[in-house]
């Protein structure tokens, strides 16, 4: 199955929002690997939404936010729950989107071009397996239809991933 981003080009974006989603379903939906549908999941984000420089998951072990599958630049491999954008939301259980991370108290810094983040935890039949995390280099980038446009995303990946035997 070959990927063509040129799909994407000149649509609207309603179109390419359809197109992302049929794209994203037809790749996860072949496949119930649990870093397999990451990684997928990751690259089409990174794919779909312009002007995000970093998107990945960040997967609970041991009771630690640990990275797992990405795209973007190297990353802080290990968050304490409740510390930063990403334990803060997992902790809490709720989406965040933060339009400008340097006045979020105790932002942890992982690449330094990063203004904005949306961080969504991964939660399945009521267990908390993570969150969702993407940046942007641009201040105040994330747009509450974005937001809903990324929760769909996890619902596809909840239909066709298998969260227990990972």
């Amino acid at each position: 199955m070959a990927f063509d981003i040129d799909t994407y080009n000149n649509v609207d974006f309603d179109s390419k929002t359809k197109i992302f989603f049929d794209d994203l379903e037809r790749y996860l939906s072949n496949e119930d690997d649990f870093i397999a549908n990451l990684a997928n999941t990751s690259a089409f984000i990174s794919a779909f939404f312009e002007d995000i420089n970093w998107s990945g998951f960040y997967l609970l072990k041991n009771n630690q936010l640990v990275l797992g599958p990405f795209c973007g630049m190297p990353a802080t491999t290990r968050i304490d729950i409740g510390k930063g954008v990403c334990g803060t939301a997992f902790e809490k259980g709720e989406t965040l989107v933060v339009d400008n991370v340097c006045q979020f108290p105790g932002h942890i810094a992982c690449d330094i071009r990063s203004k904005s983040e949306v961080v969504i935890p991964l939660i399945k039949n009521g267990k908390k397996y993570g969150v969702l995390d993407i940046d942007s280099g641009v201040y105040s980038r994330f747009s509450d239809k974005e937001v809903k446009i990324l929760e769909k995303v996890l619902d596809i990946l909840y239909k066709y991933t298998d969260f227990e035997n990972r």
